[in-house]
């Protein structure tokens, strides 16, 4: 008979990257382990975003502000913790590693028993590329530093059953059953009109001009279209084509004369969930980054993946990778190409077929969710290293 996991304490650190990505990915792993009954300090360099991302906070998460090199209060939190997380590689404060070496020394007046080091995860990007199932669960022995001769292992998230799977809360399947569209859409004062919607989250593909002309002639599946656009960088880059005429494929077009198939809303700054909703609410998806593509394909609809562009191309085998780990259909594929280059493509971006399109989307989600996700899996690895 398997003996039960004991509640454990963790202590996730994340720096917060420009987009959020980041931030998002780690908030969730917290808010995962805290629902299943553990304890969570997450430390941030800047806990601001939090506002808007998750407002009402979650129980059992502490966030605490990450100070700033050499400027770690003598009373901050400090106490043993049975994990630590590094987020992407983001190098935990060396002020809090000391303490933890200094816990494992120490005995208190109460418990002669020494503590337990805390079992060290280095908490890697997404990929499906293959060194993931390679590199996943490696161990790293540190040889300098507060921590050295302890042992980091990698965790990587991945597509497949050698990796350390995807965030996927234990009651996101119920939630998502229950969940109602026409509802939450009049909430958030959106139109609940019969047309096709598809939500925009994206850096600036030089695809979108091609995009917003297709949809204003043609909509989407030869249905009028709504595109609900996230704030930030989607918006910008939406208000830019517009103005720009949706670039050479209508220089006729202006921001205030869309053809009839096309109406665009804007969004304000979502929560984790009201994104949630949106990608539930919405036909189609357009995703950036690693959270807001693991949220759409536990959507079930069909979805658009941009990665996130490098100077060496690097993003380009990072799409590739994922087309054949999922094995896209080729019209999807080539989607997915044309959204992803860096040169606008050719003038008419068109859809892929939708039924099949559909199909892909809830094929790939019902495979994927016949793995375990990775907070069940993160946890049952802890627990095998402190055993």
């Amino acid at each position: 008979m398997n003996c039960p996991i004991r509640p454990l304490h963790w202590a996730i650190f994340c720096r917060v990257i420009d987009n959020f990505g980041d931030l998002g990915v780690c908030w969730r792993l917290a808010c995962d382990l805290a629902q299943r009954g553990h304890t969570v300090q997450l430390w941030l360099d800047d806990i601001t975003a939090l506002a808007w991302m998750a407002p009402q906070g979650c129980p059992g998460v502490q966030v605490l502000a990450w100070p700033a090199p050499r400027a770690w209060p003598l009373n901050a939190p400090g106490g043993p913790v049975d994990v630590m997380v590094e987020g992407f590689g983001c190098e935990i404060a060396p002020e809090f590693i000391a303490r933890q070496a200094k816990n494992t020394w120490t005995t208190s007046q109460f418990d002669s028993k020494l503590a337990s080091k805390p079992i060290w995860i280095n908490l890697e990007y997404l990929s499906a590329e293959p060194y993931v199932e390679r590199c996943h669960a490696l161990p790293s022995l540190q040889s300098i530093g507060p921590g050295a001769g302890w042992t980091k292992w990698f965790f990587y998230p991945g597509f497949t059953e050698q990796t350390g799977g995807l965030l996927r809360e234990p009651d996101l399947a119920a939630r998502r059953a229950r969940f109602d569209k026409t509802a939450w859409l009049a909430a958030q004062r959106l139109p609940t009109t019969d047309e096709k919607r598809a939500s925009l989250f994206c850096y600036e593909p030089a695809a979108l001009p091609a995009l917003l002309a297709e949809w204003s002639q043609h909509g989407l599946n030869g249905e009028p279209v709504r595109l609900l656009v996230a704030a930030g960088r989607a918006a910008a880059a939406v208000q830019a084509a517009l103005a720009h005429g949706f670039g050479d494929q209508n220089p006729l077009m202006s921001r205030h004369s869309l053809p009839g198939q096309l109406s665009i809303s804007y969004l304000p700054l979502l929560s984790q969930t009201d994104y949630d909703h949106l990608l539930w609410a919405c036909d189609l998806n357009f995703v950036r980054g690693e959270d807001s593509l693991v949220r759409a394909i536990w959507a079930g609809n069909p979805w658009v993946w941009q990665a996130y562009p490098q100077d060496d191309g690097a993003h380009h085998a990072k799409l590739q990778a994922l087309m054949d780990r999922l094995d896209a259909p080729p019209s999807v594929q080539a989607f997915f190409r044309d959204w992803n280059a860096e040169s606008a493509p050719h003038p008419a971006l068109v859809s892929p077929d939708w039924a099949g399109w559909q199909a892909f989307a809830q094929r790939t989600q019902q495979a994927l969710q016949q793995q375990a996700d990775a907070a069940s899996q993160l946890i049952g690895f802890v627990a095998a290293k402190k055993s």
